[in-house]
């Protein structure tokens, strides 16, 4: 017993101390999935015909007179009932212009994401009106500030790889001045990939003249455009949002990526059938990449279907299902089909609470979505209660658990070296019997293993001894920590201070070097 809890000592010892802070060698971001393909290939190209029969014969409801003058021009009809239709042929002409191989930027180069092929990343998203609080379990509005700590969080935890808009900050009632302060708190907060949604194109345009402050200009906004826009641009079952539609047109008119959801719900707004779900959506998403690739062609836009799950016993959103996950994986494929990066969502618990339940759902969708190798892994880190609440010490569990997501999904490499067949017959033949003293084995520790932050790995007579202290206990004196530290400095105190010249900025900025929670 002495002799192997000296060893446990020796090994731990050898490991680096940022052990478990993540990602060590054995992940990163951009770690390639595509190994779990829940469509068969015959299946993916009936829901691509489908898809295009949907466009071709059924069409858009509600196109604005620019979308349907922009669509006809190119070959596309209307019905009598005034329904956009999108040709067969017209839809694959316009789809081989569509952007492929763009980046998603971070206001710092080492933030760049590249989301091509099957090159999975993980981060949040989601317009959550709660805060969950797991200590008291109270249930509040959240605020602004609750934004600008979760970018915060996001920007400390290396395995959230972009932060898209988590909360409303429904401390600020006018429309234009909340979307304002979102954006600019979610610049402020991290210097990773953002993103955020805006619902008039005026508001967005102010929007992005704030990011071409911070940029240094519109020639090096449009050179590293850092915050992808979030459009719902339809409102299943195949119907455009009019002012959504003008969200597209703006940023074909800045240069500013764009991710095109449509999120209906299987059985309640798109069949119940879960390939009908992925057809319906497919051809809607194809709507929104026709249009904004005849207004700038080429025009960096995810591929964003995402046909959530209804419990058909209640009607109610079940985003930590099963289904869910399969669902997700199924759009990944495919976008892969169409060669466009895709952006899916999951982690989206039911679970009101960091519990039992939240773990299991988000685990399980969350990795089914990286083994299918979707791009964008968005609502992956802090989000409860079906998108509805939101929990900032979830965000460093979270990050536990996409790091383990992200290990899961680079699988084993088979070489010379790890088939170890050397080292197997020197501990053996000459050895101890056991390779817990072989170099090979310290050399690999980082490498092919990743080591949680806050998983408890004691024994449970250890764990006792030491108090049995809780985990979600250990995750709020983190999430304390973490905001205690300085703020981010990435933008200048003279950018800050023009910023708030020009515009109506409620959030306070404490002086650098001073917490803000």
């Amino acid at each position: 017993m002495t002799r192997s809890r000296s060893g446990r000592a020796a090994r731990r010892a050898a490991r680096a101390d940022g052990a478990g802070s993540g990602p060590t060698s054995a992940i990163w971001p951009g770690i390639e999935g595509g190994r779990y393909r829940p469509i068969p290939q015959d299946g993916i190209a009936a829901i691509h015909d489908t898809a295009l029969r949907i466009l071709a014969e059924v069409g858009m409801a509600r196109a604005t007179p620019r979308c349907i003058d922009t669509v006809t021009a190119a070959g596309g009809g209307v019905t009598e009932q005034g329904r956009l239709l999108f040709p067969r042929e017209m839809v694959e002409r316009v789809l081989a212009t569509a952007g492929r191989g763009f980046k998603l930027y971070g206001q710092k180069p080492e933030h760049d994401l590249d989301p091509s092929g099957t090159r999975i990343h993980l981060g949040t998203s989601g317009a959550a009106v709660h805060i969950i609080d797991s200590d008291t379990r109270e249930v509040r509005d959240s605020t602004l500030q609750d934004l600008y700590d979760m970018a915060r969080l996001a920007e400390a935890l290396p395995n959230i790889h972009m932060f898209q808009r988590t909360v409303v900050a429904r401390d600020l009632i006018d429309p234009h001045e909340m979307e304002l302060n979102t954006a600019y708190a979610c610049a402020l907060g991290t210097a990773k990939p953002i993103g955020t949604s805006f619902s008039s194109a005026q508001t967005m345009r102010d929007a992005i003249d704030i990011f071409h402050r911070i940029a240094g200009g519109e020639a090096a906004w449009r050179a590293r455009p850092f915050c992808c826009v979030s459009t719902c641009f339809v409102v299943p079952p195949l119907t455009f949002a009019e002012e959504a539609l003008s969200i597209i047109e703006c940023a074909a008119d800045t240069g500013t990526p764009l991710k095109l959801v449509s999120a209906g719900q299987a059985g309640a707004t798109s069949p119940a059938p879960l390939a009908g779900a992925v057809a319906q959506q497919t051809a809607e998403v194809l709507a929104g990449l026709v249009y904004v690739n005849l207004l700038n062609p080429g025009h960096p836009a995810l591929f964003g279907a995402l046909p959530f799950v209804s419990d058909l016993r209640t009607g109610a959103m079940s985003g930590g299902s099963a289904e869910q996950g399969v669902l997700m994986a199924a759009c990944a494929q495919m976008a892969q089909f169409y060669g466009i990066p895709c952006a899916v969502s999951a982690g989206m618990t039911d679970s009101k609470m960091p519990d039992f339940q939240a773990g299991y759902e988000k685990g399980i969708t969350e990795l089914l979505s990286a083994l299918a190798g979707a791009n964008l892994i968005y609502e992956a880190a802090g989000m409860y209660g079906s998108l509805l609440a939101a929990s900032k010490e979830s965000f460093v569990l979270d990050n536990d658990l996409i790091g383990s997501v992200l290990r899961a999904t680079r699988g084993i490499d088979v070489t010379e070296d790890t088939l170890a067949f050397d080292v197997i017959r020197e501990v053996c033949t000459n050895g101890p019997g056991h390779f817990l003293g072989a170099d090979q084995t310290l050399n690999r520790m980082q490498s092919d293993y990743y080591y949680p932050a806050l998983a408890d790995r004691r024994t449970p007579q250890e764990w006792g001894d030491a108090g049995g202290d809780d985990l979600l206990e250990q995750a709020r004196a983190r999430t304390r920590a973490l905001l205690a530290e300085p703020v981010p400095d990435h933008v200048s105190h003279e950018i800050d201070a023009e910023i708030r010249r020009a515009y109506p900025i409620r959030l306070p900025h404490p002086a650098r070097g001073i917490h803000a929670a």
